[in-house]
């Protein structure tokens, strides 16, 4: 059957597009006469994010897969002509083939490019993407185009009428009409020349991360020198990433020819080529300076390279003139580029009692229960379950304004389109809309873009998105608008009342220091971006107004009281199922009952079943994520590290409602102190009020912002005192039990021996050591190293949010079901209560089994949060399994040679209760913010962290190249998925404080929207050596069998990371003589890193007025 599909033409029919894929080169030419605007699709990598994206709809895409001329390869003599239709891969294997075979001198344009399709998006895009699209498409971050260009490579295009040739260059790349493809053409292959013995090429790339990232700027370089010269004969340089093409510095090319390759004439390249290419300041993008720097930046690094290689081949007298001075070794590590490295680690805990029985699961490393499901794709999630009889598809319509009126919606134009049942507004709402400063559904006004004005139900999920873009709103502008803290600040504009701890005598401590430090810190907000979405199915029953909620969520019982309020039904006619979360991390904690809801009531209306699926666009603009933060410090300390005071005020930007504003500041300041005893100190915190989303919780709550405030604070004494920041970190930490801010007791002890222990595993002196060592002999790259200490303390500061329920069943064939009220969010807590079952029953974890979290089945649950999920339903897990036990004892004693199956039927047969409902009513936690004082944790986790990276001073790339944690853990119930938390976590943080950066428009439009233009970490960002310790021989009596939660903690440890950079640039700074203080703000981007490395090239840029051009994107921190 396959080969007869080769044999005919395909066409496939859709409703708006038609696909067709021809069987040879000849028919693909008549269809391009008969539709010339068609474009080919190969591995629609750009054709389809535009059409979902953008919008752009082409009635007819021609698919050339099966067209064999157009994968063509031919060598000649003079070079390499590679099909248009070769894959990204395809074409970088047949280069790297050729580099190896062929003389060096001839493939400098080979290597350039391999280098780039090394870095280019990901694998899986380059064994989808095609040289013809990548060339085709012109886009002005494209990597190849800018080295194709440089060497020279032609276009060789084929139509109807004929073959033709054009070059790859400057008039094409700018779409220039004389220079382009015809309608009816098509590129057939692209040939690449070899390069000459006396010309050089060289590409560079500087992106967000090394790989799934569009560069900031990418270039091109050649040149070409009179033979056994330095004499320029030929020179070209091509940019990528600074405009909306390839730009071509062209004009200062063409000065510099007849100049010799010496510093003289670099000085005067980089005049001409800032001159002549440097983007303005309304550059989409951003990261102006940034870019700027990076255009001279990389013209040294070529000047560098292209001597090195001169001396090679020139050999001149000593006595000439032209003798080439020798570049210092200081400066040869500015051509070295990062590697791609697979990263590996130990990991280490404390095994099981030889004693205890095999079958007894608690402390062994279980792998997930889930795990290979996961891996497999077998796992299901909301969206996977099956299509519902009369189901109907839900899309949000949201704002497009800041702040305004809503004058008039019109929803006629949608309603008329095919498919489309009807538009849900806040009229249809029976109950409640939400609270009156968070409404469900925007009535009369809207707060930010992305707030959820109404929504379209319709026969399909396409149908649903295609009529939002036809309801039309109405507004009126309001004023203020306010998107940044300062702004907030200015305007008085807080969600709740400021709030405050302090203990000892701030002011009188002030006045008793040698020394005083005062500043500010910015620290940007976070996306949650799990893989799940948000995503809901609602399907209404026949009668007594019941309904089925299927939901991604961490808190399903949240979501069930807000449908009930909404509909105005009892909860006890609503049961939400939560199956597995695909992610949370704060972000599905209150969210997922704003999306339920408004679904439920469109359910409610149409009497269907409804489905929403957000993608990650409108998952992004409508959800928040972390608070941005914005901190005024002043610090009183002795020339010898000790601080004495110090006074903090933070501000969050809370977005437009309160959602946990006021409990993430409250949380934040209770944390903010870390692992330091200081005698003195007094903490302020406000959540602001802007025109942006509502932030909401997120993984650590307010820690991994204070944390990171806190420690740079640190670090800035160090500076200030002439010490390094572990002195300063020794120094200030809690050294005996002790009274926190908050006067809770705390015992130091495990701290201590994490940080010990972390300093001995990392070789953290001798490592120090090889830095500086490092650092000395280098420029261009630096090293740095640091080591973190944390206290973190886990749970909520209310005692009800504590309590835990469970269901457990035994069945007459011994099997056990387990239910409780926790959320299995990919970490671990079904597989967790499992083992805790398994042992309390003293029978295998084999006989176990885990449904669904169901609050039919266990009813009031609380969030699966604040990193205690697994325990309170352990504890309630244990008390089920405690209950069964009690009863099947007489059973047992009766019968001590039986088996579990026997005695299970015996108990039946007695008519014994096989059910028990198991209950744990939480840890006592208060906390009185009128005195300032509470006990508002159960128990703190403990730990250290110690990273090293490099640096690349004149890009802003960093490396991360080892990190050792040691975490305390306690008794682990399971090591192998509370260090897989750890890990993650980490990785988190990396993120949050090294990459993630939210950017807003000056209108407040959200501008990273997916992840083409945000950035989480990948593999190539984790460490090269990682390794996690948890520590042993400890115990934690507050928590079952003496475990502790540390699905957070992990998170603030990244942090090591960030001051790892500040460490680097320190050094660099010093080397240039840079002794005024600094902050890095986080996110550590290559961008800050850059600046921060102050040195010839960042003063040389253009800086512009502020007041003379309109910012692509504004700081909200």
């Amino acid at each position: 059957m396959a080969e007869d599909l080769n044999k005919e033409t395909l066409t496939f029919y859709g409703e708006r597009v038609t696909w067709i894929s021809p069987i040879n080169l000849n028919e693909l030419l008549e269809l391009k006469v008969k539709y010339p605007k068609s474009p080919l699709v190969m591995g629609n990598t750009s054709v389809g994010p535009a059409m979902k994206f953008q919008g752009h709809v082409h009635p007819v895409l021609l698919s050339p897969a099966r067209i064999s001329e157009l994968s063509m390869v031919t060598k000649t003599n003079d070079g390499l002509t590679i099909g248009a239709g070769c894959s990204l891969d395809q074409v970088m294997q047949i280069l790297m083939d050729e580099v190896s075979k062929l003389p060096e001198e001839k493939t400098r344009t080979y290597r350039g490019l391999v280098k780039h399709l090394k870095s280019l998006a990901g694998q899986q895009i380059r064994n989808m993407a095609s040289l013809g699209g990548h060339i085709i498409n012109r886009h002005g971050y494209s990597d190849l185009n800018p080295i194709l260009a440089v060497g020279n490579a032609t276009l060789n295009l084929i139509s109807k009428e004929g073959r033709r040739q054009i070059p790859l260059n400057e008039q094409f790349l700018a779409g220039l009409e004389d220079a382009d493809l015809k309608p009816e053409e098509i590129l057939e292959s692209v040939h690449i020349p070899h390069s000459e013995k006396w010309e050089f090429v060289a590409a560079f790339r500087q992106a967000q991360c090394q790989q799934n990232a569009f560069p900031d700027v990418t270039c091109g370089m050649r040149v070409l020198f009179k033979e056994c010269t330095d004499t320029i004969e030929g020179f070209s340089i091509f940019y990528g990433g600074i405009g909306s093409t390839t730009v071509s510095a062209q004009k200062s090319c063409q000065q510099l020819l007849g100049r010799r390759w010496n510093a003289l004439m670099l000085d005067e390249a980089y005049r001409l080529v800032l001159d002549e290419v440097s983007p303005p300041g309304s550059t989409p993008g951003g990261m102006v300076e940034f870019k700027r720097t990076l255009i001279v930046s990389f013209l040294f690094k070529f000047y560098l390279e292209i001597l090195q290689e001169l001396k090679k081949i020139i050999t001149l007298p000593l006595s000439n003139n032209h003798q080439y001075p020798d570049i210092s070794e200081k400066f040869l590590s500015a051509l070295e580029e990062f590697p791609v490295t697979v990263s590996r680690g130990v990991q280490e805990f404390q095994g099981v009692d030889p004693n205890q029985p095999p079958h007894d699961p608690v402390g062994r490393p279980i792998h997930h229960q889930s795990g290979i499901k996961h891996a497999t794709g077998e796992a299901i999630f909301c969206d996977d379950l099956p299509v519902v009889d009369k189901e109907l598809f839900l899309a949000l319509v949201t704002s497009t304004r800041a702040h305004a009126k809503i004058i008039s919606i019109d929803a006629s134009e949608a309603l008329e389109l095919p498919g489309v049942v009807d538009v849900i507004t806040a009229k249809d709402i029976p109950g409640t809309n939400g609270t009156d400063d968070d409404t469900l559904l925007a009535v009369d006004e809207v707060l930010c873009v992305g707030q959820i004005i109404c929504a379209v139900v319709a026969e399909s999920d396409v149908y649903a998105k295609r009529a939002v873009e036809k309801v039309k709103i109405i507004y009126q502008d309001q004023e203020p608008v306010i998107f940044t803290i300062e702004d907030a600040i200015k305007h008085n504009s807080y969600l709740s009342s400021e709030k405050k701890l302090e203990q000892g005598n701030v002011e009188e401590a002030f006045e008793n220091v040698d020394q005083i430090i005062e500043g500010e810190m910015h620290i940007g907000g976070q996306e949650h971006f799990y893989m799940e979405t948000q995503r809901v199915l609602v399907i209404p029953k026949t009668e007594d107004k019941e309904m089925e909620i299927y939901i991604s969520s961490q808190d399903p019982s949240f979501v069930q009281k807000t449908v009930s309020s909404t509909l105005s039904i009892p909860i006890n006619r609503i049961t939400c199922h939560v199956k597995r979360v695909g992610g949370g991390f704060g972000g599905k904690v209150s969210k997922p009952a704003v999306y339920g809801a408004i679904t439920a009531v469109a359910a409610n209306k149409t009497d269907h079943p409804i489905r929403l699926v957000l993608d990650r666009k409108v998952d992004m603009l409508t959800k928040g994520g972390r608070h941005p933060l914005f901190a005024k410090y002043k610090v009183g300390f002795m020339n010898n590290g000790r601080i004495k005071a110090m006074d903090v005020k933070c501000y969050i930007n809370g977005g437009y409602t309160l959602d946990d504003s006021e409990m993430v500041i409250e949380y934040l300041l209770l944390k903010l102190e870390n692992a330091y005893k200081i005698n003195n100190l007094r903490f302020w915190g406000q959540p602001c009020k802007t025109n942006l989303p509502s932030n909401t919780a997120f993984r650590g709550f307010g820690f991994p912002q204070g944390g990171l405030l806190m420690e740079s604070c640190i670090t800035a004494v160090a500076a200030k005192c002439g010490l390094s920041p572990e002195k300063i970190r020794e120094k200030n930490m809690y050294k005996r039990v002790d009274k926190t801010i908050y006067k809770q007791a705390y015992s130091p002890d495990k701290l201590i021996r994490c940080w010990n222990e972390c300093l001995n595993k990392s070789s953290y002196h001798s490592r120090k050591a090889e830095v500086e060592n490092f650092n000395s002999k280098n420029y261009w790259k630096k090293k740095g190293i640091a080591i973190v200490p944390m206290k973190f303390s886990v749970g909520f500061g209310m005692t009800t949010y504590h309590q835990a329920a469970a269901l457990v069943h035994i069945y007459t064939d011994g099997s056990v079901l387990v239910s409780h009220g926790g959320n299995e969010l990919g970490q671990g807590i079904h597989t967790k209560m499992l083992q805790i079952a398994s042992r309390e029953l003293k029978i295998p974890m084999s006989y176990m089994h885990f449904c669904e979290t169901n609050t039919a089945t266990v009813p009031n649950t609380i969030a699966t949060a604040a990193s205690i999920g697994s325990e309170v339903n352990g504890k309630a897990v244990q008390n089920a399994c405690q209950i069964l036990l009690k009863r099947l004892e007489p059973i047992i004693k009766k019968n001590p040679e039986g088996t579990w199956e026997e005695w299970v039927a015996a108990a039946f047969e007695k008519r014994i209760s096989l059910s028990a409902t198991g209950y744990f009513r939480g840890y006592k936690a208060n906390m009185d913010w009128e005195k300032g004082e509470g006990d508002p944790f159960p128990y703190y986790v403990e730990g250290a962290a110690c990273s090293e990276v490099e640096i690349d001073c004149l890009t802003g790339a960093h490396k991360n190249i080892r990190t050792d944690i040691v975490l305390d853990a306690s008794c682990s119930i399971n090591p192998a998925i509370d260090i897989g938390q750890i890990e993650g976590a980490f990785i988190q943080g990396l993120g949050l404080y090294t990459l993630e950066e939210l950017k807003y428009s000056p209108e407040g439009v959200l501008l990273c929207q997916g992840p083409d233009e945000y950035k989480i970490p990948t593999v190539t960002d984790i460490p090269e050596e990682f390794h996690v310790s948890l520590l042993t021989s400890s115990q934690n009596p507050m928590a079952i069998y003496s475990s502790k939660g540390v699905g957070e903690s992990g998170m603030f440890l990244g942090c090591s990371v960030f001051f790892a950079i500040s460490d680097a640039v320190a050094a660099a700074r010093k080397e240039r003589g840079l002794t005024d203080d600094f902050i890095l703000n986080s996110p550590a981007t290559p961008e800050r890193i850059r600046m921060a490395c102050a040195d010839k090239f960042t003063e040389m840029i253009p800086i512009d007025d502020a007041k003379t051009f309109k910012p692509w994107c504004i700081p909200i921190a």
